[in-house]
């Protein structure tokens, strides 16, 4: 019998902490791009990983709501100062009161980011994250076309790539 611990597909080795994923998309979105946000917070929560949001309303909150149904965690940055205005699926409500400034504290704080449809909020987050050097991980084609980015075609090939990505980005031991 061997020793060694091994990654489980579907979480973290033992004693390692869970991976951090940031969902970004618009404050008001379509029901397909709602649906999608919720598949991809509860992929993730069933992969055992912390859902980050900017967490308010639209593809953040389908998002925090798929995850909580799974039984995730999820964690808000906000733009003002009130915990209070959190959409009702964000457990770790953080009142930043830095208004479009926190988009900076989302990328900073994942080890991997899937983008599904947004806006200028939405942009900011991506660019963020790849001056960060984070992976990025795009629901939406056109987009991913423009800026270059891995495009994912369902909630579940971005959750399985994400995961792999920000495993890939942990292993290199370089968070900036």
């Amino acid at each position: 019998m061997s020793h060694m611990r091994e990654r489980h597909e579907t979480g973290p080795m033992p004693g390692e902490p869970p991976l951090r994923i940031a969902v970004s998309g618009g404050g008001s979105c379509t029901p397909a791009e709602a649906r999608a946000g919720e598949a991809v917070g509860r992929g993730l929560a069933e992969a055992g990983a912390v859902l980050i949001t900017g967490g308010r309303t639209g593809v953040m909150e389908a998002a925090c709501r798929g995850a909580h149904g799974a039984g995730g965690l999820t964690v808000g940055f906000l733009p003002g100062g009130q915990p209070e205005e959190a959409n009702p699926w964000v457990l770790v409500p953080i009142a930043t009161g830095m208004g479009q400034g926190r988009n900076f504290l989302v990328a900073r704080s994942a080890e991997a980011l899937i983008a599904i449809a947004g806006g200028w909020g939405t942009l900011s987050e991506i660019a963020f994250a790849r001056k960060l050097e984070t992976p990025v991980v795009l629901l939406q084609p056109t987009l991913g076309a423009t800026l270059g980015l891995p495009v994912a075609d369902t909630p579940e090939q971005a959750v399985a790539m994400a995961l792999e990505m920000a495993r890939a980005h942990r292993s290199t031991g370089v968070l900036k």
